[in-house]
């Protein structure tokens, strides 16, 4: 059975379709909440955070993840306010609050699959992200945030804090994409994110390579590479002062050269019964992998389910798309990514990370 504490999202809250044992409304103190559940026992409690005094003081969070267990707790945030920000969210997070949104959709999806530290740790990056643009603009008022990202990340460690796994060689930061079921994507998909990444870091800063293969040939941009798999590591050493090197790894399996590597599947139910077939312990190999649902069409209670029958956690479900377009989809994915910064005062693109 579940709590529901509400405030001004009373209305709103009286839609979800759950069982509840209680519920209350009005404004109190974050020590009468923990009071009133501390020894009470439920499922999950639904906070609308308007219910709390201050509740725009981080003090108020540190009270009720010290009186109860936060990970029960789905908080309902208003939307567009100061509390939808990446600084703000990335402090909820180090007080193990993991579970927030600001609809009655995400309150449903985070009540069948709630977040874990690897949910949220994008937030965090963003929030790093834009406290070392913030120094480096106070310093030289330079109005270019991502040419400032590049200075530091040339000249400061720190930056590598905020890399994809935090793994760099020479500055470079090389993420790999492996198609697992057949033609999942990964050549079309690396050529619309080398172009979106483009406009931010500079045309010749981003390059794609694909491995043993000649797909790329087919867009006619000279910043796609074919190269041999042997060649790889030549290819970074003469790269080193390129921003991001996309791979197409196709058949390639030494992957220790990548910061990080997506697998993609497309989510049909032909394909998906075709990858099983050739292998049935496939899912149980991809566990703990970044999984790309791509070119897909299944709603975020579809994925819920795939992700329940195939015991794996979808990073991203990526919709079908126009390469021919620009996409605004595709800065989200990154941004969660962590490679380009968000707007931090739009908390629907936050948001948006997590109802997918």
């Amino acid at each position: 059975m579940n709590v529901v504490v509400s405030n001004e999202k009373k209305d709103l809250l009286s839609s979800l379709d759950i069982d509840i044992i209680k519920s209350i409304s009005g404004t109190y103190n974050a020590t009468d909440i923990v009071s009133m559940f501390k020894s009470f026992f439920y499922n999950k409690m639904i906070l609308d955070v308007t219910a709390l005094n201050n509740y725009k003081d981080l003090q108020t969070y540190e009270e009720l993840a010290k009186g109860l267990d936060p990970t029960k707790i789905i908080f309902l945030l208003p939307e567009n306010s100061s509390l939808c920000t990446p600084n703000f969210l990335s402090q909820l997070i180090t007080l193990g609050i993991y579970n927030f949104t600001t609809s009655v959709d995400g309150i449903k999806y985070l009540f069948k699959k709630p977040n874990t530290l690897e949910s949220v740790e994008h937030i965090q990056k963003l929030a790093i992200k834009n406290s070392i643009i913030n120094r480096d603009n106070n310093t030289t008022n330079n109005t270019n945030t991502f040419n400032n990202e590049n200075n530091v990340r040339n000249e400061n460690n720190v930056e590598e804090n905020v890399k994809v796994t935090g793994k760099v060689s020479d500055g470079v930061t090389i993420i790999g994409f492996s198609d697992v079921t057949d033609g999942a994507g990964a050549t079309t998909l690396i050529y619309m994110l080398r172009k979106e990444l483009s406009y931010i870091y500079g045309n010749e800063h981003v390059v794609g390579v694909e491995l043993d293969k000649n797909d790329f040939s087919i867009f006619r941009d000279k910043n796609l590479f074919t190269i041999k798999s042997g060649e790889m590591n030549s290819f970074i050493e003469k790269h080193k002062n390129i921003s991001i090197i996309l791979v197409d790894l196709n058949k390639c399996k030494d992957t220790k050269f990548c910061n990080d590597v997506l697998y993609l599947l497309e989510p049909s139910t032909i394909k998906l019964n075709k990858l099983v077939m050739r292998n049935n312990m496939v899912f149980d190999l991809l566990k703990n992998k970044k999984i790309i649902l791509n070119k897909s069409l299944l709603s975020s209670n579809d994925v819920s389910d795939f992700e329940t029958e195939t015991g794996l956690r979808v990073f991203y479900n990526m919709p079908p798309l126009d390469e021919r377009k620009k996409n605004s989809i595709l800065n989200e994915f990154l941004s969660k990514l962590g490679l380009v910064n968000s707007n931090s005062s739009n908390s629907n693109r936050i948001f948006g990370l997590f109802r997918r």
